[in-house]
């Protein structure tokens, strides 16, 4: 029995197992891919997964796309759209898919690479390889986006989740995005979980995982390491859980940055048992002055940093480019936020930072059980608030800042 049909075999059993009932399985090379790296097999996915999506629904048989092992498929930048017949639809990704490099994605869709839109009860799951291709893309200075002064240094997306209630994405491996590797957006009742994602930890823009809109959704188990944020949550989003993520090189685990969209609001997020090591920032949140909204039932438990610049910070002045910086009385509302049982080493000195609105203070704030050194023995750590409201306890270095 070869490869393939011992990872078809395996996934027969999963199903079977799993009381999900039978499959029709469409194989990209049956519908002309080529899986040789260097022909474009768009077309041939776009067919098997129109079959796929399109078939008509039987009792109890669940679509499968196959993606099948020791296969490099070229794709260049498509959209896989739904609604599908069946309420459930399944992507089996055992071989590696490439993008093309940028000068290739001329007159192309510039959004994202990989476009899910409107699929429901998607599925992708295996061992395969999402190459982004990203360094073609990577500026070789540092570099910000500045759109209102024509500068944008962020390339597309990886892959991109729009309104795909029920998604399921478990097992494979996204390397290099061009800009985000992965944008769930719209989307509620999402579950990621047994992910790598890697890109140099300088590479510009390629945040792991960003949350936009969406409500319900669980990132869990999972290897990160990239050039900005490992998780980032912004506006329209509730009822996060994050958990057993391990993230570094990286920008942190991030509420935001909100304020820039008029009225933005998330609630309800839960970050828990994470570690991160070498990160630029480890938890925080961050406000642009001007703002409206709130960020609200927001707690950090159980968190690991190992030598991370800034571990725990409140930013409400979060300006990247630090210049032409807003400073306007208005600004988003953050409330009931919660670091618990954290622990660590930093490499800087300030390694607690709650720097509040100027004239909306931060409310019910809580530490509990943080303790947080220095990387260097020699070195001290401290703690600094502006206008944050709220308790510390068994917490050190002290934080003796934080009002009543």
């Amino acid at each position: 029995m070869d490869y393939d049909h011992v990872i078809i075999f395996l996934l027969l059993s999963w199903i079977a197992s799993s009381a999900i009932g039978a499959t029709n399985i469409y194989n990209v090379l049956s519908y002309g891919a080529v899986g040789n790296g260097k022909a474009d097999d768009s077309q041939a996915f776009l067919k098997a997964w129109n079959a796929a999506c399109q078939a008509p629904v039987r009792s109890g048989v669940i679509p499968v796309v196959y993606v099948p092992a020791k296969k490099t498929f070229l794709l260049d930048p498509l959209t896989f759209k739904g609604p599908c017949k069946s309420s459930r639809i399944y992507m089996l990704v055992s071989g590696n898919i490439v993008a093309p490099v940028k000068t290739a994605w001329s007159g192309k869709q510039v959004e994202g690479w990989i476009i899910f839109t409107s699929v429901n009860g998607l599925i992708i799951k295996g061992k395969g390889v999402f190459d982004g291709k990203g360094a073609s893309w990577w500026p070789s200075t540092p570099c910000y986006n500045d759109p209102a002064n024509g500068v944008l240094c962020k390339g597309p997306a990886g892959m991109i989740f729009r309104r795909c209630d029920g998604l399921r994405l478990d097992g494979f491996t996204k390397i290099n995005g061009p800009g985000s590797h992965m944008v769930i957006m719209s989307t509620n009742d999402a579950v990621v979980s047994n992910l790598i994602i890697i890109a140099p930890g300088d590479s510009p823009n390629t945040d792991a995982i960003d949350i936009s809109g969406s409500t319900r959704v669980q990132i869990r188990n999972s290897f990160i390491a990239t050039g900005d944020d490992c998780i980032a949550i912004t506006a329209g989003s509730s009822n996060i859980d994050i958990s057993g993520i391990t993230c570094g090189p990286g920008h942190g685990i991030s509420i935001g940055s909100l304020g820039g969209g008029g009225l933005d609001v998330v609630e309800n997020v839960r970050v828990r048992n994470c570690t991160l090591k070498n990160t630029l920032t480890g938890v925080r949140i961050k406000t642009v002055q001007g703002g409206k909204g709130y960020a609200r039932k927001i707690s950090f438990q159980g968190i690991k940093f190992e030598a991370v610049d800034n571990p725990i910070q409140i930013e409400q002045f979060y300006c990247p480019l630090q210049q032409n910086c807003r400073n306007d009385t208005s600004s988003v509302a953050i409330s009931d936020v919660t670091f618990s049982a954290i622990s660590g080493t930093s490499i800087a000195e300030n390694v607690i930072s709650l720097k509040c609105s100027q004239t909306n203070a931060c409310k019910n704030i809580r530490l509990d059980r943080v303790y947080i050194k220095p990387s260097n023995p020699k070195n001290k750590v401290s703690a600094v608030c502006f206008n944050a409201h709220g308790i510390a306890t068994h917490t050190k270095p002290a934080v003796k800042c934080l009002l009543p």
